[in-house]
């Protein structure tokens, strides 16, 4: 079958290589990614999304689908790729705290939607991040320490199957199904719609307080002591930066969720440093989290890898804090903890993570093999400081599956993969094959 056949089947726009805008379609959000696929399906509703899997398992090609491009591992060559920018809706039944949107909507507009009843939902840090890939992963960004993993968050997926089947999956109607899709990733079956539980937030207090580079021994300390003792309703972050042509900066995040002048009081202590650059600290709604961290929300060229560490002993001083950030951009320090360890009898395939702290580092893909050979030092010294283990959503180009479940999991998964697609029409960016 060929492609123009493909486009009498769907309602949507079907892009293929010689056409005007394919190049641009196909882009993912990591501009470093270079993906060469044999089409571009923009699909109008989720009856397109049923054609389009169809189509392909007849034609013998892989379908993979990323609603704004994150994730992406540019190893997905001859497969049709899915954009669900579309399916945009979002629905609050703020009387039940749930909200139902579809496969396309970005993090954005769940919590404007949600702030105006005093709710969140379990976003992430940047606002242009999509709901789906980001809920499949787990998920996890400001309010994971007080409510656990956004994928446990779930109350039902609108499914369409390998085989082109429409589905509704809950922990009744499927729960095996409904288990791999709460964290275990995109492998099993494209996602159109999610339904999942909102929060209340009817105060938030956050924000970030900067120094130069010459404070980053005592802005870590600050840190340490911050989250050795933080309540679960307090998340903090440390960043060290070092943009090019610039002086090199650190920095600590924070959200509170709770009255702001208790978060102001818990972390008080921030305000012993002296030589302050910047300190944005105050009250925010629960559509303003993006502006914490302030991350890029075009798409950007980048390289990263993500750890998770056991402890900030010395090791983890020597060579994340004392040690220059170039030639990387940024070397992130997150406190877990709270829900995030905590094992859940009715939770999904991202089980607790028992480590203390996840590490990312960030760098620009030129000069790559610097950054990538700096990437390996840092692994390299922290040695049994990190695990080994990641969070799904930490996963960079070139990495498995199989770093981010036990290996119970991630067997099992396996398993569910084999029976709901034996023929691998469905591709992951990180496939449980890899």
């Amino acid at each position: 079958m060929g492609m123009e056949e493909l486009r009498a089947q769907v309602r949507g726009t079907v892009l293929l290589p010689a056409d005007v805008g394919f190049e641009q379609a196909a882009r993912p959000w990591n501009v470093a990614v270079a993906q060469t696929v044999s089409a571009v399906v923009e699909v109008a509703d989720a009856v397109d999304v049923a054609a389009v899997l169809r189509y392909a398992a007849g034609a013998g090609r892989r379908v993979v689908t990323q609603p704004t491009g994150h994730g992406a591992t540019g190893d997905i060559e001859d497969a049709i790729l899915v954009r669900t920018g579309a399916l945009d809706h979002v629905e609050i039944a703020a009387d039940r705290r749930v909200a139902r949107v579809g496969a396309g909507v970005q993090w954005g507009a769940v919590q404007s939607a949600a702030a105006a009843h005093g709710l969140t939902g379990l976003a992430g840090s940047n606002p242009v991040v999509g709901v789906t890939g980001y809920t499949l992963g787990g998920g996890f960004g400001w309010f994971a320490r007080k409510y656990g993993w956004a994928a446990n968050a779930v109350r039902a997926f609108e499914i369409v199957d390998a085989a082109g089947r429409r589905g509704r999956v809950t922990a009744e109607s499927d729960p095996e199904l409904f288990w791999a899709l709460r964290g275990g990733g995109g492998d099993f079956a494209i996602v159109t719609e999610l339904e999942f539980d909102l929060f209340p937030l009817p105060r938030l207090y956050g924000g970030r307080v900067m120094w130069s580079g010459e404070r980053t021994r005592a802005a870590f300390e600050l840190f340490a002591e911050l989250t050795a003792d933080a309540p679960a309703e307090l998340s903090i972050w440390l960043q060290r930066y070092q943009i090019p042509g610039a002086a090199p900066t650190v920095a600590i995040d924070l959200a509170y969720l709770g009255d702001p002048a208790e978060g102001r009081a818990l972390t008080s202590r921030l305000d012993r440093l002296d030589g302050v650059l910047a300190d944005t600290r105050g009250v925010l709604t629960p559509a303003q989290i993006g502006r914490i961290t302030a991350e890029p929300t075009d798409p950007s060229p980048s390289l990263s890898r993500g750890e998770l560490l056991t402890d900030l002993g010395d090791a983890v001083v020597k060579t994340l804090i004392d040690a220059p950030t170039a030639p990387l951009l940024n070397i992130q320090l997150r406190g877990l903890g709270g829900a995030l360890a905590q094992a859940l009898p009715d939770g999904g395939a991202r089980g607790p993570v028992l480590e203390p702290y996840a590490l990312y580092l960030l760098g620009l893909p030129s000069p790559a093999d610097a950054v990538r050979t700096r990437f390996g030092e840092i692994v390299d010294a922290l040695g049994p400081h990190v695990t080994g283990a990641k969070p799904y959503t930490f996963l960079a180009p070139g990495e498995s599956a199989a770093a981010a479940f036990d290996r119970e999991t991630l067997g099992r998964l396996k398993e569910i993969k084999q029976a709901r697609d034996p023929h691998g029409v469905i591709r992951a960016n990180f496939p449980l094959h890899g």
